[in-house]
């Protein structure tokens, strides 16, 4: 299965999946992820704290869903409100679209501990996910099939 994440800027949230669901499920799930409107870089406590979690940040890059096309995602998961109420690009019609919220921990002001603990607990909120996907890939799927396992996930 091959899935892509989108979040508007692809720094943190979309950037949080992508890495965290190769490190646990690259055996059957190949992810990606993209912005619409990319900044150009990764948030730097995005690659801290997954660091942190053991996991690899080498070839994580803030990038275009233009650059997608010939990727050919089964599915697009957007994980921040904005990007849900974009208009996808055309060669997304193919695939499963659903959206699958997260805080921004990125966003958050307060203390250094209480950052840290906000990545941390949407890399925990991730990584929950990410195994229930893993069992979802790993058994034959129809788009139709698909869509209904995600939303009992809680994908909307």
């Amino acid at each position: 299965m091959k899935i892509l994440y989108i979040c508007t800027h692809n720094r943190c949230r979309s950037i949080l999946s992508e890495a965290i669901t190769n490190h646990l499920a690259s055996d059957v799930i190949t992810a990606k992820s993209a912005g619409s409107q990319p900044v150009g870089q990764v948030h730097p406590l995005s690659l801290k704290y997954l660091a942190e979690a053991g996991i690899a940040t080498d070839r994580l890059q803030s990038q275009s869903w233009d650059e997608f096309e010939a990727f050919a995602p089964d599915v697009v998961v957007t994980v921040c409100d904005s990007a849900a109420g974009e208009t996808c690009p055309v060669w997304f019609g193919k695939s499963v679209k659903v959206h699958w919220g997260l805080s921004d921990p990125s966003k958050l002001t307060g203390s250094d501990d209480d950052i840290a603990d906000a990545f941390r607990d949407t890399i925990s909120q991730i990584s929950m996910r990410v195994n229930a996907l893993k069992a979802i890939a790993e058994k034959p799927y129809t788009p139709e099939s698909l869509r209904t396992a995600l939303q009992e996930l809680g994908a909307q």
